[in-house]
């Protein structure tokens, strides 16, 4: 058994937490096959997007933390369980969260920081990644899903970060970016949760549907992300990612404007309005998706 199955299916490389007896928790190696999953994703010339979901109920109830959190134990420095992560991650986990020991901040630092740079994987990921939430996005498993291009998430579903009320702090600090920095407050100094309507409402989300339709609109969704060439996509989370600084993104967009009459893609759409007219061109472009004329 795998903690990140992966598969894919057309042009779609399937991203999905597997951990549902323990709600998806966050341990290292689910971390780690996650990181090495949207690498694999990433390299394959034929994958356009990824579809990032979890399996059972919800898709992520955070760190996987029953253990350092209810009883510190013995710990066999030599040896993991497979399971939760490496001997050495525990033994840091329980040496920081005891009372009874000193606290090394910087081990901490060193510890968390390579998580943050697994969740992060996603955003640095060239290709566009849809994250889907169901049931419950909660404390760390919204550091993961917020690290996705976009989230399409049940109406019912629960987000947010009650860990902001004791015991954490979201390391990956998207809040403020995803909805502002008022209503990042407004859930941060409550630990209060959004449910996906309100996600969506709050601009956190990009749709919430009926949990019953959920898997059909993600489908269809990212079929449809799948209809550009890749190079376009690549192109458009690029220039988005960098739209913070104006001056920079126009200059960006600029050049990736010329890059984009320069693909093969490009020059096939040229060649066609050239022997059958533009808006032949633009119709053949546009007749996948079904809104040409509108």
């Amino acid at each position: 058994m795998s903690d990140v199955e992966y598969e894919v299916t057309g042009a779609v490389a399937r991203l999905t937490l597997n951990r549902p007896e323990r709600g998806n928790g966050i341990t290292r190696r689910l971390l780690d096959e996650l990181e090495s999953s949207v690498e694999r994703a990433d390299l394959d010339p034929e994958v356009r997007a990824l579809l990032l979901a979890g399996a059972g109920t919800g898709f992520c109830g955070g760190y996987d933390l029953v253990e350092s959190a209810e009883g510190m134990g013995e710990v066999d420095a030599t040896e993991g369980d497979g399971r939760s992560g490496s001997a050495l991650d525990r033994s840091v986990i329980r040496r920081n969260h005891d009372p009874a020991q000193t606290w090394d901040p910087m081990l901490d630092y060193a510890m968390m920081s390579r998580n943050v740079r697994s969740f992060m994987s996603l955003a640095t990921c060239t290709k566009p990644v849809v994250c889907k939430v169901h049931g419950f996005c909660v404390a760390g498993g919204t550091d993961l899903a917020l690290c996705a291009d976009l989230l399409v998430v049940a109406a019912d579903a629960k987000i947010g970060y009650p860990p902001a009320r004791v015991w954490g702090s979201p390391t990956t600090a998207l809040w403020a970016r995803r909805v502002g920095e008022q209503r990042a407050k407004r859930l941060l100094f409550t630990g209060d949760s959004l449910s996906g309507t309100q996600a969506a409402e709050w601009g956190l989300a990009a749709e919430a549907w009926p949990a019953e339709e959920l898997d059909q609109r993600v489908e269809a969704l990212c079929e449809r992300i799948a209809r550009l060439p890749l190079n376009q996509l690549q192109m458009m989370k690029l220039l988005v990612d960098h739209s913070g600084d104006l001056e920079s993104a126009q200059v960006l967009g600029t050049l990736l404007d010329g890059i984009a009459r320069h693909t093969k893609e490009g020059y096939a759409f040229q060649a066609l309005a050239a022997r059958e007219g533009f808006r032949e061109a633009v119709r053949q472009r546009d007749e996948p998706f079904g809104d040409f004329g509108r």
